[in-house]
């Protein structure tokens, strides 16, 4: 059956104007149980936008070119991340509450505007095939275990550091410490488009062992961090680390599916990164409490170590590139474009 895809464009809309009811929420309710219901209806909006939403980058970037695409795309949300915080901060302190979340909500709606006059849809027409998802799809899709693994191990290694860097710095008596973010956050936008290029050129193991051993030299760096310029060493091969590896991961999910089930991929992507944040972070601090923070990382080392250990097993294992792109005939549906 050939049926355009309109419905996903739509549908992220839909989501992302719950996210702006909710923000509202946030500023007229009184009630903490009114902004808990906001804040998982913000939940709910915000998880399947960007699942949505990086379905909808797949689809419109050449297969030749994905890896690059998804590049750029992640330095969108990169960009943001690092100016919004500070934005929001200087509203609420200098404005006023009411300006923060208002301003909030009229972002969320330039993204409501941009998502209905997306041309996705009218790009690309595919082949699909009607079949019905079963609970385990829903959560991890069919043929990605190993990158869902991956992502796994990657999520709580990258949360760690989000989540405890500025304990860590604080036990080591360094100042500043949100410095390492500012670096950090450069270089990750540095290494996403040099990276996505790579990755189409060359391949998975060009790009994800490079980023495992850059991760690996920020973790080593911050364990011996005494002082703020080592820290801020540290957030250098961070940042290129998870610049190369988190869009080199979705795209080897994004690529190991048919198109029509690139939003379930997607959607696995995000599940699988937000398990191995959560986890990682609940068994990380319980093991910071025993051993302090400084040790902590030792087991974050162990994770990225066991990370760049099975890839390299099943790099050399399957053949020359896991993430080769899957091909039409085996299983998957081509795209079709239109002129």
């Amino acid at each position: 059956m050939i049926k355009e895809r309109l419905w996903t464009r739509d549908f992220m809309a839909l989501v992302l104007a719950l996210s702006i009811l909710a923000t509202v929420s946030y500023y007229m309710f009184d009630s903490i149980h009114a902004i808990v219901a906001a804040r998982i209806l913000h939940g709910f909006g915000f998880g399947l936008s960007t699942t949505f939403a990086a379905a909808i980058v797949a689809d419109v970037i050449p297969a030749s070119r994905r890896g690059e695409g998804i590049g750029y795309f992640g330095l969108g949300s990169t960009v943001m991340m690092a100016l919004a915080p500070a934005a929001g901060l200087f509203l609420l302190n200098e404005i006023s509450p009411s300006a923060l979340f208002f301003s909030s909500a009229a972002v969320s709606f330039l993204a409501v505007l941009a998502s209905v006059f997306c041309h996705a849809g009218k790009k690309v027409r595919r082949v699909e095939v009607t079949e019905k998802a079963s609970l385990r799809d829903r959560i991890c899709e069919t043929g990605t275990g190993l990158p869902a693994i991956l992502t796994i191990f990657f999520g709580a290694a990258y949360g760690s550091v989000n989540t405890y860097i500025a304990m860590m710095a604080a036990e080591a008596h360094i100042e500043n410490a949100g410095l390492f973010f500012i670096i950090g956050t450069l270089f990750v936008f540095i290494s996403r488009p040099f990276g996505g290029r790579l990755l189409d050129a060359k391949g998975a193991f060009a790009v994800v062992m490079p980023g495992s051993v850059l991760y690996l030299i920020g973790l080593l760096l911050i364990m011996a961090a005494h002082s703020l310029t080592v820290l801020l060493a540290a957030s250098v091969f961070y940042g290129l680390g998870a610049g190369l590896l988190l869009p080199a991961l979705l795209t080897w999910i994004l690529n190991m599916v048919r198109p029509e089930r690139r939003s379930s991929a997607s959607a696995t992507f995000y599940n699988m990164l937000d398990i191995g944040t959560s986890t990682g972070i609940l068994v990380l601090g319980v093991i910071a409490g025993m051993v302090g923070y400084r040790h902590m990382y030792w087991s974050v080392t162990a994770l990225m170590i066991c990370f760049a250990v099975l890839f390299m097993f099943c790099h050399y294992r399957y053949g020359s590139d896991v993430m080769a792109i899957q091909k039409a005939g085996k299983g998957a549906v081509a795209d079709i474009h239109e002129d």
